[in-house]
């Protein structure tokens, strides 16, 4: 049995183990409070977010609506909306390559800032490209004019990227034909005319070029 001097100790000492148990505890239940509180926030930014993009809605819809129209059959537009995110795939239709781009618009992982992501797949990948960009602005500052331009910019380098792979010898490869009367090999789709002949189609830079072939032929 423990003397009174002993037992004594033992009592401060348990009563100092206690105190590091509350410490902890408190903590713990601060740290919930904190966590609540942060959860309600980022929860209002998110609200903020989906109010900015509505409002936004009018910057880039008719942007992408005029870009699918410039496009027409060769496009195809998906959007995709979430709470946290609003994005459009846009994918290209050509006999060469594989083009999607997305224009995403989504939050930071504190849902503090706005960020446009624009990202670039070219399959295959025979050249270099600016494949990824973004831009992010606080929730609270957030600028339609500088949004429309940037989403103007993206659009333009996607164009740009795009019309290099149709003027790209690699991609081109096994796409070009022969004008016999012109003496030129040119992508097939740049041919201005074409001629049915022996079973074979000829493509021609030209009309003009076409007329020459069937005269020097006989062609009627």
């Amino acid at each position: 049995m423990a003397t009174a001097g002993v037992q004594s100790e033992l009592d401060e000492l348990m009563s100092r183990i206690d105190a590091e148990f509350h410490g902890v505890e408190e903590k713990i239940s601060q740290y919930r409070e904190e966590q609540a509180r942060e959860f309600e926030s980022r929860q209002r930014r998110l609200e903020q977010f989906v109010e900015i993009c509505d409002r936004l809605q009018d910057v880039w819809r008719p942007r992408l609506e005029a870009f699918a129209q410039r496009f027409r059959d060769r496009v195809e537009v998906i959007p995709a909306i979430t709470k946290s995110k609003r994005s459009a795939t846009v994918r290209f239709r050509s006999n060469l390559a594989k083009f999607e781009l997305a224009l995403t618009a989504m939050t930071d992982v504190d849902a503090r800032d706005l960020v446009l992501d624009y990202t670039l797949d070219v399959i295959p990948v025979l050249m270099s490209f600016e494949k990824n960009r973004q831009l992010e602005l606080p929730l609270e500052n957030v600028d339609p004019e500088v949004i429309g331009k940037w989403i103007d910019d993206c659009l333009v380098e996607a164009v740009k990227v795009y019309l290099q792979v149709h003027q790209n010898a690699y991609y081109l490869k096994g796409h070009l034909v022969h004008d016999p009367m012109a003496g030129i090999d040119f992508p097939r789709y740049a041919a201005g005319a074409t001629l049915e002949w022996k079973g074979s189609t000829h493509y021609f830079i030209s009309e003009e070029s076409r007329n020459a072939f069937k005269a020097e032929n006989q062609i009627p």
